[in-house]
């Protein structure tokens, strides 16, 4: 399924499936105990690929990249006619996923935001599924680890029991983090940009009409401007420019990368 369902948008592979494929492939790399590095892309996480090579390398790297972003999901359907009804929004994945390892018993281990945030999302995860075998929560760190310290939190999460890693440490530093550790895990690790507070109930979610209709990048603009209105006002235009320039074929993205000179390792 990964490669044949792989499409370049501006250089960048992302994989045309929907919920359904996307959480049977988790639950395939769990059952096998296999490393698998996934991520659900909005305009923000593709377009650090665009802009940084090392990135992009590291994106193309990903067994799965998810159209989490309505507006990438619609370059999806443009370019290739993946007649893709929905996104794959990784707050929602988060839920299903959650769901179906509860049902099944398979543990999992949340890895990422404060301890504050944390300790709700623990509340609302006995509240929704107080089956879900939650194996252990760790608060990011907020900087680069040591070697020490990424082999220390690489045995601790192994030691857990868990079989699923979700990985909540904001873009970019989720997909690098996700990256740079997805061989040493043997569970599929999955970046989920802000589902941690999404659904601890710490950040409000737009209405579902502004994000059907593509406008969830308006509703958390105004909700917290100084921190994103660099992102959402230079790179909503050049993502709509450059799929323009791709869309008519007067640019061609190639998808090769630069391979990362260093480990970063962000915790």
């Amino acid at each position: 399924m990964r490669d044949a369902s792989k499409r370049n948008i501006l250089g960048v592979l992302i994989d045309a499936v929907d919920y359904e494929a996307a959480t049977d492939f988790v639950f395939l790399a769990a059952r096998e105990k296999r490393s698998a590095a996934i991520s659900a892309l909005a305009v923000h996480g593709l377009m650090t690929g665009v802009f940084n090579r090392e990135q992009k390398f590291r994106l193309n790297h990903f067994d799965l990249l998810l159209p989490d972003g309505q507006p990438v999901r619609w370059a999806l359907n443009l370019l290739y006619k993946a007649k893709l009804k929905d996104r794959v929004y990784g707050p929602n994945l988060t839920r299903r996923i959650c769901e179906r390892a509860a049902a099944e018993g398979v543990p999992v281990y949340f890895y990422g935001s404060t301890p504050e945030i944390l300790s709700l999302l623990r509340q609302e995860i006995n509240k929704a599924w107080p089956n879900l075998q939650v194996a252990g929560m760790e608060p990011s760190k907020f900087r680069r680890l040591t070697v020490n310290e990424k082999q220390e939190l690489v045995e601790r999460i192994r030691n857990s029991g868990a079989s699923i890693l979700f990985v909540g440490l904001g873009c970019p530093r989720q997909e690098i983090f996700a990256f740079e550790f997805r061989e040493m895990l043997g569970m599929p690790t999955l970046a989920v940009g802000a589902a941690f507070p999404f659904l601890a109930g710490a950040i409000n979610q737009a209405p579902v009409w502004m994000q059907n209709a593509g406008l969830e990048w308006l509703f958390r603009l105004v909700s917290e401007p100084n921190r994103l209105w660099r992102r959402y006002v230079y790179l909503n235009p050049a993502y709509l420019f450059l799929i323009t320039l791709q869309a008519l074929g007067l640019s061609r993205f190639a998808p090769d990368g630069k391979s990362p000179a260093e480990e970063l390792l962000y915790g």
